[in-house]
């Protein structure tokens, strides 16, 4: 018998991810992947699995699923208060899904997306070298669904083991992103604006970006009304519309956008933005390039 998980309840949000489409933006695919880079790489270590193999990403909990055969899975990402069989089941730690037992994933304690890594991995068809959903473009797995069942894959590398690459849990207070000066940072009338205030996490987020809610930063006069050809964008930019208001590139965001970039958020702390839940506050913290 092939082993195979079959979802009960997907939650809110979960989706098949892997690290994502690379080479493609000139065609305008984005790479998508997953949004917590870190996390996502951590669970395939501990269960032993070949770099890149697709796992769960869950947004906000709520999943629950039955195994079909002996399957081994580890929890990374946003802690959750996780269960198999109503026992209470350790974060990152593996543990193995016997046959007919159902794993249910609560609210997390603290960030947003949580990852569930299966050793093998998930075989699921690729689209343009990749099993991720883009919820932009619409490549990839939809969303799962009840009663929709994902084969167990093959693609370890040796045994799971004890990883000795920290990965921090999300911070469940103010979290603070260090961001690099942006190609549009003197459009702006006072770009330290972006660093001296406490934005908040806007409950409009999602994988394309996070949009925040504060005092919106104003341009200067002579840009206030000026008109920004469509600009190559990148995972991490603050990119700020008309309304003020930023917005932070995820890892599904569009591949061009016509407003000005005030800043990049460094690749390290972009995996820490992704485990922003809305209503969270946020300092930016300015680094200068060397």
């Amino acid at each position: 018998m092939t082993r195979h998980i079959e979802i009960i309840e997907p939650g809110p949000l979960t989706l098949v991810q892997d690290l994502g489409r690379v080479g493609h933006l000139a065609v305008g695919v984005g790479r998508a992947g997953a949004a917590d880079v870190g996390s996502y790489r951590l669970g395939g270590r501990l269960v032993g699995n070949s770099d890149g193999c697709a796992a769960l990403e869950v947004t906000f909990g709520g999943l629950s699923l039955r195994a079909h055969g002996d399957i081994v899975v580890c929890l990374t990402g946003a802690p959750v208060p996780a269960e198999v069989d109503g026992r209470a089941q350790a974060h990152a730690t593996p543990f193995t899904l016997r046959d007919g037992q159902v794993l249910s994933l609560r609210m997390p304690l603290s960030g947003l997306r949580t990852y569930v890594s299966f050793r093998g991995g998930l075989a699921v068809p690729q689209v343009l070298g990749s099993s991720s959903t883009d919820t932009m473009s619409g490549l990839g797995p939809e969303p799962l669904r009840a009663g929709q069942r994902l084969e167990i894959g093959q693609r370890t590398e040796g045994l799971p083991h004890v990883d000795h690459a920290a990965v921090a849990p999300p911070a469940a207070g103010v979290v603070e992103l260090a961001v690099l000066p942006g190609p549009r940072r003197d459009w702006f009338a006072d770009p330290g604006r972006l660093a001296a205030a406490e934005w908040v996490v806007s409950g409009r987020s999602d994988r394309k970006g996070i949009r925040f809610e504060g005092e919106p930063i104003e341009r200067h006069t002579q840009w206030r009304d000026a008109e920004l050809p469509s600009e190559g964008m990148v995972r991490g930019a603050i990119q700020v519309p008309p309304n003020g208001l930023p917005v932070l590139f995820l890892n599904d965001h569009p591949v061009t956008g016509g407003y000005p970039v005030i800043g990049v958020v460094r690749s390290a702390h972009v995996d820490r933005a992704a485990q922003l839940q809305p209503g969270q506050q946020v300092r930016f913290r300015w680094e200068e390039t060397r």
